[in-house]
């Protein structure tokens, strides 16, 4: 997933991109929200219905251990999913966000982290689409 360092984006706009509503059932659209989540290649750290909090990490790549040996230097990077889901009157709003953790460390103990939101616009239109389709195969799948 690509990444974005400086956003000129308002927070309204960020909102704005990173949300929608469904005229669906809550139970539905939670677990379409997280087969979505697993589909993508995240797997779910936290799935609490009641809170409406959904939390998934995908798979963390790495430097490899060769670089590491020969530099003394490793870097991760992880993309971290998470989802808000709640009842407003008779429609539920999904709120995702994506997130891109990069570590490095030295041999020496230096370690830096850096985490920055991911903020392009295909990527949260994508996974929309995606939990669109799934709640329509949840809803005439009864």
């Amino acid at each position: 997933m690509g990444k974005s360092k400086k956003s000129s984006m308002t927070p309204l706009q960020i909102q704005s991109m990173q949300t929608r509503t469904y005229e669906s059932d809550y139970k539905i659209t939670f677990s379409s929200v997280m087969s979505v989540f697993q589909d993508l290649g995240f797997t779910i750290d936290i799935a609490d219905r009641d809170s409406g909090l959904i939390k998934a990490s995908g798979t963390t790549d790495s430097t490899g251990w060769v670089y590491e040996f020969f530099t003394g230097y490793s870097a991760t990077s992880q993309t971290i999913a998470t989802a808000t889901v709640e009842q407003i009157a008779k429609k539920v709003s999904v709120r995702i966000s994506f997130t891109q953790i990069d570590k490095d460390s030295s041999v020496y103990g230096k370690e830096d982290r850096e985490d920055t939101q991911i903020l392009e616009y295909k990527i949260y239109q994508s996974a929309f689409e995606k939990i669109e389709n799934a709640i329509f195969y949840r809803e005439n799948a009864q």
